[in-house]
């Protein structure tokens, strides 16, 4: 029978005109919380209680409760029992929730839950199964390999997959039935679930994965991994005559929840050695992902099988991409590759994935024909049951190890694989060297260890040293050497040799005592490089193989971290994160202690409907208004400053139908210092905003939003307005550990408009339902003046806060500056006096810049002056108003001006240097005054 697809190519969400911006797909809502080492798994989490509270959490449960417990024996084991999921509000963003929890000090990782899908591609009309012969058997070899074995029935092949046919005449007496556990309401066996007597539906937690739709996937996947032998129907799995586990990870048409990842624990600790995954998503790199399968491949030694992908690109897919697994591509039935096949250096071999004949799974007696890389992994996890099989002694790892090592290299001889050399791992599947004899050798890199550990990327003239651990994983191999080499132009590599000598089986060795050294280039860099690098192996016996690992360098973002205030400038606004997922950035710390800021960020506005920033709009979205026109940069020193960052972003102009933009362009500058004392707590941003419309703008309001999720309760913290130092901070009132805030710079009026992020619908500001245009208009105009400038009140609230200033005019090409100081410190006098230092300092470096007043705009004299100061105004000038501001900011002195000027006093002002600044219809004078 043939059968046509038409099904979509699923990966994550859909595909973007580039691979690399694939967004991964989330379940709304749903979060993994990871808890640090030392906690008692089941214990009452009192203390992170406290911030699920905060986050309106729901449905705390304990992910794998019954799973094996870490062994010594078994180095880089992990204990699933410390991961726990939970729903959240859908409003509420990831970098909220991850601040929150990892505030509490017992988190180690807070994420999304990925949804992934099968891989498989549209099927060729023209297959025919019943009059097709099954090529790719021979293609991989496979009758030479069931000369040698044959498999065994105590070898069994986790699927996780879609539903399945479980009566296919192929596929029935070749399942795994759980004889312990017969279906009676009972569960006989004790393992936490009733009547698993033939696999488990982990999607809908039931015990029935059987077909629900008119999705053939998993009824294909299982036969081609272990459909029944000399049997006269159909064909064969490549298993021969080994078992599978049927595991339904997918819905279909029946409401419920992808549960692939539960399914890989579920086989694992249910006696599969092998686990086939012919599913996945472009990129979304998960620890909690890693988890799991670390924990079937170290745990429980079971061999992990995944399908590369239906990404024609060189792309990271997971679970393929994850340590432990083995990643299978696909290649036409010459051995080239296929053109949907995804290709990088983390496959490990290939396995023919086009036009492949399978058992169906409309009817119990049907087979048909599909493509993709879904088909190339079952052959391979079929090859593997095999390999375990013929060598019950072999760990998972070495399986791994023979099946690559025997795999056929010869594809790379083909013209139109050249290109992929590397990329699509040691070759083509070949089953019958796999379990010929064990007379192969692989030494792999197990563990990489980059310092200074900066998971977030290096950044341009860093220097790096990188540790690896070698490890012997089948024949001994002699005087072994590992080579570094870049393999990107962006990355120098200064020492790059380690002679690791002779190496036993299941053996390792490291290098931490002369690591490897390498250079990030200073310059030059394009943003978010993954720089790749190559492990060459190559031992005295004649053993070559090689080995890649990639480092981020250049990340989109630049940190100010001289003194104990650490904050993350991204080059489109954002502080601390580029993103709601909090996945570039490293946030906004003091003294190196957890995570303050779960968003923040840069406010323009003219309107209700012309508001520019890149924060939370609805739901798990955000805003894109700015985009970058000069990464952010970081030099250390700067001209004024131990580091400073500069860069450069713009939103678009407004459309009269889609008035959504401001039009302004943003010169944005940091700056940090490492002494004096005073200036360790403070950080000063200051944004040079231009007028790119044909209009003035009036008025242009600029400000800060910060969301501060504060050390010990973070969903109880409390926001307050200090007038005198024109400062909002925030703190913990029950037990603060350190207080934060924002402040506004400069002679422009400051506003502040803090809000409650769980105040009730009707409330101006409503957050539940995310935050509009409108709404941020109303914060960044609304605080000018506000009687009520406090949220959280004397108990708490988890409380965001915007502080805002404005520019009365900005003409069309014309620029004006607006500052803020970002500040944290142990207590609230602190604070404050690092305000007033942040204060003195801005002021200090405006004065420093300021140009004396030429002749034509007036004359100020005598200065230096003892007391009376006498300002000469030009006819045309017009009434003035004369400011002068002492070296706070604050304005000390004020009066009146006729049209061609007068005199004010400074008697009452004790010496020192302040700026006057004389504004009138015809323009302004800014001059530097000496009070002796």
């Amino acid at each position: 029978m043939r059968q046509i697809f038409t099904f979509l190519i699923l990966l994550c969400g859909g595909l973007l005109p580039a691979w690399g911006q694939v967004a991964p797909a989330t379940a709304p809502g749903q979060l993994i919380i990871k808890l640090k080492q030392g906690l008692a798994p089941g214990s009452s989490l009192g203390t992170v209680q406290p911030a699920l509270r905060a986050l309106a959490a729901t449905g705390l449960t304990q992910k794998f409760p019954f799973t094996q417990v870490p062994s010594p024996e078994q180095p880089g084991s992990v204990d699933l029992r410390l991961i726990y999921h939970c729903t959240v509000p859908t409003p509420l963003n990831l970098a909220k929730a991850r601040a929150l929890l990892l505030a509490t000090g017992a988190v180690e990782y807070v994420e999304p839950v990925y949804v992934r899908a099968p891989f498989y591609q549209p099927n060729d009309p023209r297959a025919d199964s019943t009059q097709s012969s099954a090529t790719y058997l021979k293609l991989i070899n496979a009758y030479r390999g069931w000369d040698a074995t044959q498999g065994d029935t105590s070898i069994v092949i986790g699927i996780t997959d879609t539903g399945f046919r479980l009566n296919h005449e192929d596929l029935v007496r070749q399942i795994k039935y759980n004889y312990a556990d017969p279906i009676n309401g009972i569960d006989d066996d004790k393992d936490g679930y009733i009547d698993n007597f033939r696999g488990w539906d982990m999607a809908h937690n039931n015990n029935d994965p059987s077909y629900e739709s008119v999705d053939v996937h998993g009824s294909m996947s299982a036969g081609l991994a272990a459909a029944q032998a000399n049997n006269g129907k159909g064909f064969l799995g490549v298993g021969f005559g080994c078992k599978w586990l049927p595991l339904q990870i997918f819905p279909g048409s029946v409401p419920g929840a992808f549960a692939g990842y539960e399914a890989i624990v579920y086989a694992a600790d249910h006696g599969c050695q092998i686990i086939n995954m012919s599913w996945g998503g472009v990129g979304g790199y998960s620890r909690f992902e890693q988890d799991v399968c670390t924990y079937a491949a170290v745990n429980r030694d079971a061999v992990l099988v995944a399908a590369a992908g239906n990404t024609p690109a060189n792309v990271l897919v997971y679970p393929a991409s994850y340590d432990h697994v083995l990643a299978v591509a696909a290649t036409d039935g010459g051995g080239v590759i296929a053109a949907f096949s995804t290709y990088n250096t983390r496959v490990d071999l290939a396995a023919t994935g086009v036009e492949i004949p399978s058992t169906g799974g409309v009817t119990d007696t049907d087979y048909r024909a599909g493509t993709g890389t879904s088909f190339s992994a079952p052959q391979v996890a079929g090859a593997a049951a095999l390999v375990r099989a013929r060598f019950p002694q072999l760990r998972a790892e070495q399986v791994r190890a023979q099946l690559r090592r025997t795999a056929n290299a010869a594809i790379y001889n083909l013209p139109a694989n050249v290109p992929y050399i590397g990329l699509l791992g040691t070759g083509t599947l070949n089953v019958g060297k796999a379990v010929a004899a064990l007379n192969q050798r692989e030494a792999r890199v197990v563990q990489s260890t980059y310092l200074p550990a900066k998971p977030t990327g290096y950044t341009p003239g860093d220097t790096i040293s990188l540790a690896v651990t070698v490890r012997n994983l089948l024949l001994p191999i002699s005087g072994l050497t590992v080579t570094l080499t870049s393999q990107s132009p962006y990355v120098t590599v200064r020492q790059g040799t380690f002679a690791v000598g002779n190496l036993a089986t299941l053996t390792q060795a490291t290098n931490e005592a002369a690591p490897f050294r390498l250079a990030v280039a200073a310059s030059g860099v394009p943003v978010n490089t993954s720089a790749l690098l190559r492990y060459h192996f190559v031992g005295s016996d004649g053993y070559q193989a090689d080995q890649y690992v990639t480092v981020l360098v250049n990340p989109d973002f630049a940190q100010l971290d001289a003194g104990d205030l650490s904050l993350s400038l991204t080059s489109r606004g954002n502080l601390g994160y580029d993103d709601l997922t909090a996945a570039v950035g490293l946030g906004a710390r003091y003294r190196d202690g957890e995570p303050l800021l779960s968003e923040g960020g840069l406010l323009l506005a003219t309107s209700p409907t012309r508001v520019a920033d890149r924060l939370r709009s609805r739901g798990s979205a955000s805003r894109q208004s700015f985009f970058t026109l000069a990464q952010a940069v970081r030099l250390a020193p700067g001209p004024r400053a131990d580091q400073e960052v500069r860069g450069t972003f713009r939103d678009s102009l407004p459309d009269p139908q889609l008035p959504r933009s401001v039009g302004v362009r943003v010169r944005q500058h940091g700056q940090s210092w490492a002494t004096p004392a005073a200036r360790r707590n403070l950080i000063l941003l200051d944004y040079s905003l231009r007028n790119l419309t044909a209009d003035t703008l009036k008025a242009l309001y600029a400000g800060i939003f910060t969301d501060w999720d504060l050390p010990g309760n973070p969903g109880l913290n409390v926001a307050r307005w200090d007038s005198v130092n024109r400062l909002s901070y925030c703190f913990d009132p029950v037990a603060s550990q350190v207080y934060t805030g924002v402040q506004v710079l400069g002679p422009r009026p400051a506003g502040v408009y803090a809000i409650n992020n769980g105040a009730p619908a009707g409330t101006p500001i409503y957050l539940a339902d995310g935050f509009s245009p409108a709404e941020k208009y109303l914060a960044l105009s609304g605080g000018f003046g506000r009687t009520n400038r406090e949220a959280g009140a004397n108990q708490g609230a988890d409380v965001s806060t915007v502080v805002s200033t404005l520019v009365p005019r900005l003409a069309p090409g014309d620029s004006a500056t607006v500052a803020f100081a970002v500040l944290a410190a142990p207590s609230l006098a602190e604070l404050q006096a690092a305000a007033q230092a942040a204060a003195a300092l801005y002021t200090q470096q405006v004065l420093a810049t300021v140009p004396a007043a030429p002749a034509v705009l007036g004359q100020v004299y005598p200065n230096p002056t003892t007391g009376e100061l006498h300002i000469r105004l030009p006819t045309q000038f017009g009434p003035a108003t004369a400011q002068v501001l002492d070296a706070l900011g604050r304005v000390v002195v004020q009066a009146t001006l006729p049209a061609t000027g007068g005199e004010i006093t400074l008697a009452a002002l004790p010496a020192g240097l302040y700026l006057l600044r004389v504004a009138g219809p015809a323009g302004s004078l800014v001059q530097r005054i000496v009070r002796e």
